[in-house]
C-alpha cells in the first residue's frame, strides 16, 4: 500500500478518495438541480469548503445547506398568497399613526394582530366615518395573516355583491359562494359605500350576505368595515329584518370597534396643500428682483 493511501501519522481523519468525492459532488449538484434549489446551487462550493474546514455535525450541515432555499420558498409563497388575496395595498400597523386617532384602542388592535381570533374563528367589525383608519388596520391584519400562512380574500362590499350577482347570471353562483364561504379569512371592506343592484327577480344584497355570513360564522373569520352605523345597514341592504339576523350572527362572535375622529385623508390633503403653498412662496420672486422676458418693440 502506498503512502498516499494511508492517513498521516497523528491524523484522526480517514483517507480521502478524491475521485470518489468528485463523483459524489457531481451527483449532489445534479440532485440540487432536479429539486430546484437555486440558492444551494449557487452556494454549494462555499458550503462544502466550510464543511471541510469546520467538520460540522450532520444536522448543522443540512440546516445551513437548506436554510436559504427554505427562506426563498417561504417568501415566494407569502408573495403569492398576498397577490391571490386581492388586497389593493399592503399597509402595516407599524405605519399607522395611533396618536392621530386616539379613539382607537391600540392595545385591542395589537391583540387582534396576534391572530388568535382567526384561530378561534371569531369576527371583527369596525365602523366609523370615512378616512378614520378602519381599512388600514384590517388590511394590515390581513397582511399579517398571509405572512402567517393563512389564506385571505379581500373584497369591497359592492364588488363582492356584483361578483355574486354575476354568478346568478352565468349559473356559477354556488361555486362563487363556496369560494367566499370557505376561505379562512374574508375581509369585506366599505359596507355602505357603492351602489347595490336591486331587482325584483333577484335576491337582495341582504339575502346574499345572510347566506354568506350564516355559512361562515363559527367556521371562519370575517372582517368587516362600514362607514355607516349598524342601525343603518337595513336600509342600505334592502331588508331590515334580514339585516338584523345578519348582525345577530356576526356580533355574537365579533370584536367591535366604533372609530370616531378626524379623517386621515383630510389631514394628508391639508398637509399636501400647505406644502404646495410653501413651495409656491419660495419660488415667488422678491420685490427687488427683475424678471426678464421677450421685449416688445
Amino acid at each position: 500500500m502506498s503512502n498516499d493511501d494511508k492517513s498521516q501519522p497523528g491524523s484522526d481523519q480517514a483517507p480521502v478518495n478524491k475521485h470518489g468525492e468528485v463523483i459524489v459532488e457531481a451527483t449532489v449538484r445534479k440532485h440540487i438541480e432536479i429539486l430546484g434549489l437555486p440558492c444551494l446551487q449557487k452556494s454549494l462550493d462555499e458550503i462544502l469548503a466550510w464543511a471541510r474546514k469546520e467538520r460540522p455535525a450532520a444536522g448543522a450541515l443540512i440546516e445551513r445547506a437548506l436554510a436559504a432555499d427554505a427562506e426563498h420558498s417561504l417568501t415566494r409563497t407569502i408573495d403569492r398568497r398576498l397577490q391571490d388575496s386581492g388586497l389593493p395595498d399592503r399597509p402595516t400597523l407599524e405605519t399607522f399613526d395611533f396618536n392621530f386617532q386616539p379613539t382607537i384602542d391600540k392595545a385591542l388592535v395589537l391583540q387582534l394582530a396576534e391572530l388568535d381570533f382567526i384561530r378561534a374563528h371569531e369576527d371583527v367589525v369596525f365602523t366609523g366615518n370615512s378616512g378614520t383608519g378602519k381599512s388600514h388596520i384590517l388590511k394590515a391584519i390581513a397582511v399579517r395573516a398571509c405572512s402567517a400562512g393563512i389564506k385571505v380574500l379581500y373584497r369591497r362590499f359592492h364588488v363582492l355583491m356584483d361578483d355574486l350577482y354575476a354568478g346568478l347570471a352565468d349559473n356559477t353562483y354556488d361555486k362563487r359562494l363556496r369560494r367566499y364561504s370557505r376561505v379562512p379569512v374574508l375581509v369585506i371592506d366599505d359596507v355602505g359605500l357603492g351602489r347595490i343592484r336591486r331587482s325584483e327577480n333577484e335576491p337582495t344584497a341582504a339575502q346574499m350576505l345572510f347566506t354568506l355570513v350564516d355559512q361562515r360564522v363559527g367556521r371562519a373569520s370575517t372582517l368587516m368595515t362600514s362607514n355607516i352605523k349598524l342601525s343603518a345597514w337595513g336600509g342600505y341592504l334592502g331588508d331590515a329584518a334580514l339585516t338584523m339576523a345578519i348582525l345577530d350572527r356576526m356580533i355574537q362572535r365579533a370584536t367591535r370597534m366604533e372609530i370616531e375622529g378626524p379623517s386621515w385623508r383630510d389631514k394628508e390633503s391639508k398637509e399636501l396643500n400647505e406644502r404646495h403653498r410653501s413651495d409656491a412662496h419660495k419660488r415667488k420672486p422678491s420685490a427687488g428682483s427683475r424678471t426678464t422676458g421677450p421685449q416688445v418693440r
